[in-house]
């Protein structure tokens, strides 16, 4: 997927850059699969703020994405490859032999005209669906779920894939993109593959606009606030604050941890992420 640079005819065009997807179709290909959303700008129902740097996007459709993957047994042909504006992966439309459609995360490597399978017993191709226990160890995997029939929760952002470990028991060892280590059920499903798009994050967006055709406002940093406004703020010329980085609220914003102890699902988690690190 190459990376398309533009002519620098206005300073916005000047750094902005996209990613072109050969065969990929130009809009939605079925209707039937779309869903009216209306952007709320970080409002309640009252019309209060609830979250900052938030406003309504640009218009746009919500793509009903099948992340159960429960038609077992009834082979898909991928009719095209569409992008989505509600996630940084692309998604396949699939045509089963019964005739129903549906929508699913594109991985790495699908083609249009390709077949893809749902059950136990299928062949570990790109893109097919099954549970863990039928898995062979040291597969790519993503959109995986934390309990069985629950639906993919877990790693579903372009580029992004887990490393099926081991299987102890009960419960399958999974390797995260964030290196943690995390025990899931073998009945829970996973995709076979690398979610696509791995050039998502090389994007240059190139204006404040473009951001905020995604629903996301600019906001002023907290060193250039005055100190009634930032505990950060203040101080004579370009002061860094005199104190480690925090927010608004005085809650530090680097190397904090977020995640409670007593947390149910602690149990399962035999190795933390890395912080700062993006490695296995």
């Amino acid at each position: 997927m190459p990376i398309i640079e533009y002519k620098p005819t206005s300073p916005g065009r000047r750094q902005m850059t996209t990613i072109r997807v050969e065969g990929m179709a130009k809009g939605p290909s079925d209707k039937k699969l779309l869903q009216r959303i209306c952007g709320k700008g970080g409002r309640n129902f009252t019309g209060m703020t609830m979250t900052r740097y938030v406003q309504a996007w640009y218009r746009q459709k919500y793509r009903r994405i099948d992340f159960k993957r429960d038609k077992d047994d009834i082979p898909a042909k991928v009719a095209a490859i569409e992008y989505d504006p509600n996630r940084s992966c692309h998604i396949a439309l699939l045509h089963y032999a019964d005739g129903e459609k549906r929508y699913i995360l594109a991985p790495e490597g699908l083609k249009v005209g390709a077949r893809v399978m749902s059950g136990e017993r299928v062949d570990p191709d790109v893109g097919a669906c099954m549970p863990l226990r039928t898995m062979p160890m040291g597969l790519e995997i993503h959109n995986i779920e934390l309990n069985p029939g629950s639906g993919g929760q877990m790693v579903r952002a372009a580029g992004t894939a887990a490393i099926l470990s081991a299987r102890e028991g009960k419960y399958a060892v999974i390797i995260l993109p964030s290196a943690e280590m995390r025990k899931v059920h073998i009945d829970c499903r996973a995709t076979v593959g690398r979610v696509g798009n791995l050039d998502h994050a090389s994007v240059s967006l190139g204006k404040a606009g473009r951001k905020r055709w995604m629903g996301i406002k600019s906001h002023v940093r907290g060193v250039a606030k005055n100190p009634v406004s930032h505990p950060m703020g203040g101080g004579e010329g370009r002061r860094k604050g005199g104190r480690h980085p925090c927010s608004r609220t005085g809650v530090l914003s680097k190397g904090g941890k977020t995640r409670k102890h007593k947390k149910a699902s602690e149990k399962f988690i035999l190795r933390h992420r890395r912080r700062g690190r993006f490695q296995r």
